[in-house]
Order: structure tokens, then C-alpha cells, then sequence
């Protein structure tokens, strides 16, 4: 259960992820609209696993505008995907020190320190994320830093970050998920499964990883009538990812 929530940025974006669209750009004479639209095809193109078109068309959307904030993130996010972490970490140092306010763009950045292991660092900026009066989603930060807590072996404050978001949100699926693996965890399985129907109530699909955890916390109350409908569940394959938490959110 060490999965930190993959790094997602759904900038600029409505609906769901289709096919670009033809490379008809605005004329130069309106560079910011020019650089949105570049940033929105980069996006499409990752979604789409052609990192090589993203690249070109993100660093086009810098070379229109520089100070484009959201362009540095996606970068970050990109590069970060390579493997390119020197390069990802200069893109979002840069993002935030454009836009310092902007909470889905520290949000990204912390996710980004956590997974090299740098928890105080992306702890300071998740919650720096937090301190922005209009940030609607604080529950995604909160449920971010936990988990960078929880995935380097720090349970309790983890925890702590997961109570805060259900106390915005008591139907936030990421952190009742979370909840149910501490509990498990610690052996409380009755708790476990009381967050775990919690988080089959919000109509969050299951995916291999939750449903492991609902096999075990069947296993746990004695119950193998339950066991063997998650474990069939999971040998079927069908399934559908559960979402995660680790969209920016919106100011």
C-alpha cells in the first residue's frame, strides 16, 4: 500500500481526455491565448503517453509566454515522468516562485519532493497550499501530505493529516481509503471496515490495490463469505481505477 498518489494535473482542461485536436494555433499577436492552447495540447499529448510532442508543446508555451506557471508545472509533472528529476525540480521551483499562491501548483511540487523522499520539504509546501483562504479542495493537500507521511513509515501523522480532511469532507473516498489501511494496519478491523464501506458508499470504484485491503480486512473479522466476493472481484480483472487524491484541486 506504499502508492503515493500518482502525480495528475488536469490544468485548463473540461471533460474528459480526448484526442488532440489539429495544432491551429492563434496568430502571434495574441501570445497568451497562444500559450494556453499549447499548454492544453502538452496535456492531451501526456495523456496520451506521447512525451516527446508534450515536450514541444509545453516549451512552445514557455517560449510564448515565460512566466507561464501553470506550462512550468506541467513540465515539472513531464520531466518528472522521464526521469529528468534536476530538470522537474528547476520547472516547478520555477512555477511556484511565479505564482507562490497558486495551491494546485505547490501541491504538485510536493508530491513530487515526497517521492524523492524530501518529507519536511513537501510537508512545508502542502501546507503552504493550505494556507490559501481560496483554495475550495484543501481535503487533496491534506490527503497528499498523509499519505507522504503514511508511505515513509509515520502512521500517526499521517493519520492526523487523514482526520483533517474528513473533517472537510467526511466523503473524501482517498482518505477513507487511507483510513481503512491504518486501521487494518493496526489491527482494528472493524473500524477498518467501517471506513472501507464509507468509501464504497461515495460510488468509488475499487481497483486492485483496495480491493487486497478488503480481502484482508474480511480475513481479519472471520468473515470468508466476504473474502471470497472481493477475492473473485479482484481475479475478474474488471475493476475499474479508484480516484486519487492527487489532483491540485482549484483556487
Amino acid at each position: 500500500m506504499r502508492t503515493l498518489f500518482t502525480l495528475v494535473v488536469v490544468l485548463l482542461l473540461g471533460g474528459c481526455a480526448t484526442a488532440p485536436q489539429q495544432d491551429r494555433l492563434p496568430d502571434r499577436k495574441d501570445p497568451d491565448r497562444a500559450a494556453a492552447l499549447n499548454l492544453q495540447l502538452g496535456i492531451e499529448y501526456m495523456k496520451r503517453g506521447e512525451f516527446e510532442t508534450a515536450l514541444k508543446k509545453l516549451n512552445h508555451a514557455l517560449e510564448l509566454d515565460p512566466d507561464y506557471a501553470e506550462a512550468h508545472n506541467v513540465l515539472g509533472v513531464l520531466y518528472a515522468r522521464l526521469g529528468e528529476k534536476a530538470k522537474a525540480e528547476q520547472h516547478f521551483r520555477r512555477s511556484v516562485s511565479i505564482a507562490p499562491k497558486a495551491s494546485s501548483l505547490l501541491n504538485n511540487y510536493g508530491l513530487f519532493l515526497c517521492r524523492e523522499g524530501r518529507v519536511e520539504e513537501a510537508e512545508g509546501l502542502f501546507n503552504k497550499a493550505l494556507d490559501n483562504p481560496l483554495y475550495t479542495t484543501p481535503e487533496i493537500a491534506l490527503t497528499n501530505a498523509g499519505t507522504c507521511h503514511l508511505d515513509h513509515g509515520d502512521a500517526a501523522k499521517g493519520e492526523a493529516y487523514f482526520r483533517r480532511a474528513l473533517a472537510i469532507n467526511p466523503g473524501f473516498a482517498p482518505a477513507l481509503l487511507k483510513m481503512a489501511q491504518i486501521s487494518a494496519q493496526g489491527g482494528h478491523y472493524a473500524e477498518a471496515r467501517g471506513y472501507l464501506e464509507r468509501y464504497e458508499q461515495t460510488g468509488a470504484p475499487h481497483d486492485p490495490e483496495s480491493l487486497r485491503l478488503a480481502i484482508s480486512i474480511a480475513r481479519g473479522l472471520g468473515d470468508s463469505g466476504q473474502a471470497a466476493r472481493y477475492e473473485r472481484m479482484l481475479r475478474s480483472g474488471s475493476p475499474r481505477a479508484a480516484p486519487r487524491a492527487s489532483d491540485g484541486g482549484r483556487e
